[in-house]
């Protein structure tokens, strides 16, 4: 058991690299590295704590028992975990291991929510799976909480206009919203606590890849930047450009994160596997 573990959390909206990550940072050297620790529990958490279902002390109490406790017996010099979950839970982690680490890891609104609709259409903010949870929140006496499967347990505001969104609005209504409590979340710590990341930037240049191993206090080698040549987690190998029609929506919704996040006025990209 080691009371010097490192922690660190990479958090994101998913669809971001976080998987990609997770294959890097595994070969730095003495590191208990994670990809979506202890999802079926987080995902709930973090989705309830998101929607005002659980409060601090209730998701405090969880991430102790779960993530606090797998750190306390790590016997590793570093320990993280790579998991758009806990992007909604970061005061709580950040209260609870005050000397943990937050990477901020963005990529391109526009190629995460068409990854999320083309090539996990059925666990994303689907039309019955995001029933089922409505169901819930409006009636919980009538309608029991649904099972901690990945696909009940996305984020939904109380806005009425939600309600008409279609499933790739409701996933780029995502994207803005966790990658704004991310970045409100952080922006209440200190600043050597937290390190932002574009995915875009680490595959062109080792320079990001070198000042994230830096930040994160991991020994840098070229072949860590070398291993961003090929994606992760790809169970699909294709890519295209959003419609038309959905790069309104998506300009509609997103178009002010896009802006903040670095994005604006660039030309959507189209991966090459």
């Amino acid at each position: 058991m080691s009371r010097t573990t490192q922690p660190f959390f990479i958090v994101s909206s998913g669809r971001s690299g976080t998987a990609m990550l997770h294959k890097v940072l595994e070969t730095a050297g003495d590191i208990e590295m994670h990809h979506e620790y202890m999802v079926h529990i987080a995902q709930p958490l973090g989705a309830r704590r998101a929607m005002g279902l659980a409060t601090s002390a209730e998701a405090t109490a969880v991430l102790r028992d779960t993530h606090a406790a797998a750190i306390r017996y790590s016997t590793a010099a570093h320990w993280g975990d790579s998991s758009n979950k806990l992007s909604w839970l970061i005061p709580e982690l950040a209260a609870l291991l005050p000397d943990a680490k937050f990477v901020h890891l963005v990529r391109d609104g526009r190629k995460v929510a068409g990854s999320y609709y083309r090539k996990l259409f059925a666990e994303c903010y689907d039309d019955r799976s995001v029933a089922v949870l409505q169901a819930h929140l409006d009636d919980p006496t009538n309608n029991p909480a649904p099972p901690p499967e990945k696909k009940y347990w996305w984020p939904v505001p109380r806005d009425p206009a939600f309600r008409a969104y279609d499933q790739f609005q409701r996933i780029a209504w995502h994207w803005a919203q966790v990658n704004r409590v991310i970045s409100d979340s952080l922006a209440a710590l200190p600043p050597e606590r937290s390190h932002f990341a574009r995915l875009e930037d680490l595959y062109v240049s080792p320079g990001g890849v070198k000042g994230l191993f830096h930040f994160l206090n991991l020994p840098y080698r070229d072949e860590h930047f070398a291993m961003f040549a090929r994606p992760h987690n790809v169970n699909r190998p294709q890519d295209e450009l959003l419609t038309p029609a959905q790069a309104r929506q998506f300009e509609d919704i997103a178009g002010g994160m896009m802006a903040a996040l670095g994005y604006a006025g660039t030309p959507e990209y189209v991966v090459n596997y």
